[in-house]
C-alpha cells in the first residue's frame, strides 16, 4: 500500500492539465537514458578516431554516474528553492547544452559535454519520482511504469540506431550522439506549460525538516534501498557500455551487437511497466526482489559458461528483463518506503547518490579488468557476485517498513498485524 500523502497536489486538476503533465513526464523520461545508451554501440568508432583507451572509453559512462552521485542529494534542495517544475526545465536546458557540446570534435568537449549530460540527468532522476508521488498519489505504480517504459524504450531505440545513423547515414559518431538534441528541444517546448504551476518554492528548510532528513541517513532500510538501487544501476551501465564489445569478441558484427543491446532493452519494457504495478499492490516485495536477482544470475551465468551463439539472445533477454524489473522495483521503493513527497525526494536523492557512485565503478573497472586480463571471464564473474549482493539487499529492502528511524517501531507493529 502507498503511504498516506501529507500534501495535496497544487496542480490545477483539469483534463488538459493532466494530459500535458503526463506528456511532459514521458518526454523528460525519454531523455534520461538515450544520450547514454547511444554511446555503447559506437564506442569502438569513438576510440578509433580519438585514440582513447578502453579505460577512458568507460569514463564516458562513468562521468555521468559520478555527476548523479554528487548532485542527487542536492536536487531536492534546488527544487525547494526554484520549484520542482522550474528545476526540471533548467535540467533540460543543461542536457541540451551537454549533447551539443559532446558532439564537437575535440576530446575535451567530448568529456565536458558528457559531464553536463550527467548533471542534467541527475536532477530529473531524483525529482520525477517525487513529482509522480505528489501529483498521482493514488496511481504511483502505473505512472512509475509509464515513466520507466518511456525511459527504457528510448534507451533501446538509441542503442539500435546509433550505428545506422553513424555509418548508414554517414553522419559519424558525432551525428549519432548529437541527433538526440532534437528530443531535448521537443521536451523543453512540452514542459513550458508546467512552469505556470502553482507549486511554490520553499526557500527555507526548518530544523525539523533537517532532522527528518538526517534520520533517513541513519535508517538501515534506506541503506538497503540504496544498495539495491546501486547494484541494479551497475548492471545497466556495464551492459550498455561493454555488452556490444563482449558480443563482438564472440564474433558478432557491430550492427548485430548493437541490436542485441536493443533487444535486451526492449525485453525490459514489459517488466519495467508491470513491476511497479505489482510492487504497489503488495506490502512485501521480497519475492519480487528474488525474481529480479535470479534473472541476472541466470543471464550472466549463461554468457559466462556457454559459447553457443543461438543461446546468446536468451541470455540477453533474461538480463534485459532483470534490468527492467530491477529498475522498476528500485524506483517504487522510493514511494513505498516513505511517508511524504519530501521524504520520497530525499530517499531518491540518497539512493541515487551513493547508488550511482557504486554504479560508476562498474564501466571503468570492467574496461580496466578487460585490458589487464585480455578477456571477459573475470568481469562476468564479478557481475555474478554483484547479483548475489542484489539478492541480499532486495530481501531487506523488500520487507514492509518505512525508512525513517523513528518509524521503525511503528513499522514493526504494522508488520505484526498483517
Amino acid at each position: 500500500m502507498i503511504p498516506a500523502q501529507d500534501a495535496v497536489s497544487s496542480r490545477v486538476q483539469t483534463r488538459t492539465g493532466l494530459s500535458l503533465l503526463i506528456i511532459g513526464i514521458v518526454l523528460i523520461a525519454a531523455n534520461l537514458r538515450a544520450p547514454l545508451t547511444a554511446v555503447g554501440p559506437i564506442i569502438g568508432e569513438i576510440r578509433g578516431e580519438t585514440g582513447i583507451s578502453n579505460t577512458w572509453a568507460g569514463m564516458m559512462t562513468t562521468l555521468p554516474l559520478l555527476a548523479f552521485a554528487l548532485l542527487s542529494p542536492l536536487s531536492p534542495r534546488i527544487a525547494r528553492r526554484l520549484g520542482m517544475e522550474h528545476t526540471l526545465f533548467a535540467g533540460l536546458i543543461v542536457l541540451l547544452t551537454g549533447i551539443l557540446l559532446r558532439s564537437v570534435s575535440s576530446v575535451t568537449t567530448l568529456f565536458a559535454g558528457t559531464a553536463l549530460i550527467g548533471v542534467a540527468i541527475a536532477v530529473s532522476n531524483v525529482l520525477v519520482p517525487a513529482l509522480i508521488k505528489r501529483e498521482f498519489p493514488n496511481n504511483v505504480g502505473t505512472m512509475t511504469g509509464i515513466y520507466s517504459v518511456s525511459m527504457n524504450l528510448c534507451a533501446a531505440i538509441a542503442s539500435g540506431v546509433s550505428i545506422p545513423i553513424s555509418q548508414g547515414l554517414g553522419l559519424g559518431w558525432r551525428g549519432a550522439l548529437g541527433s538526440w538534441a532534437l528530443l531535448s528541444i521537443v521536451s523543453l517546448a512540452a514542459w513550458l506549460p508546467m512552469l505556470r504551476s502553482r507549486q511554490r518554492p520553499q526557500a527555507v528548510q526548518t530544523s525539523a525538516d533537517a532532522k527528518k532528513s538526517d534520520s533517513l541517513w541513519r535508517s538501515p532500510l534506506a541503506w538497503q534501498i540504496t544498495l539495491f538501487m546501486g547494484l541494479q544501476s551497475l548492471f545497466f551501465y556495464v551492459n550498455i557500455s561493454w555488452f556490444p564489445a563482449i558480443l563482438q569478441d564472440r564474433g558478432m558484427s557491430a550492427v548485430s551487437a548493437g541490436w542485441m543491446i536493443s533487444i535486451m532493452q526492449f525485453a525490459s519494457l514489459p517488466a519495467t511497466f508491470f513491476m511497479p504495478i505489482l510492487a504497489g499492490r503488495r506490502s512485501d516485495q521480497r519475492g519480487l526482489a528474488v525474481g529480479v536477482a535470479s534473472l541476472f544470475l541466470v543471464g550472466y551465468l549463461g554468457l559466462l559458461l556457454t559459447d553457443t551463439d543461438w543461446l546468446v539472445p536468451l541470455w540477453v533477454v533474461l538480463v534485459g528483463v532483470g534490468a527492467g524489473s530491477g529498475f522498476g522495483l528500485a524506483v517504487m521503493f522510493f514511494a513505498l518506503r516513505t511517508k511524504s513527497v519530501r521524504q520520497s525526494a530525499e530517499m531518491s536523492g540518497m539512493a541515487q547518490s551513493f547508488g550511482y557512485l557504486l554504479a560508476a565503478v562498474g564501466p571503468t573497472l570492467f574496461g580496466f579488468i578487460h585490458d589487464a586480463t585480455g578477456g571477459w571471464t573475470l568481469p562476468l564473474v564479478l557481475l555474478l557476485i554483484a547479483a548475489v549482493g542484489l539478492l541480499l539487499a532486495g530481501l531487506k529492502a523488500g520487507k514492509y517498513g518505512y525508512v525513517a528511524a523513528s518509524d521503525s517501531k511503528e513499522a514493526d507493529a504494522a508488520e505484526g498485524n498483517r
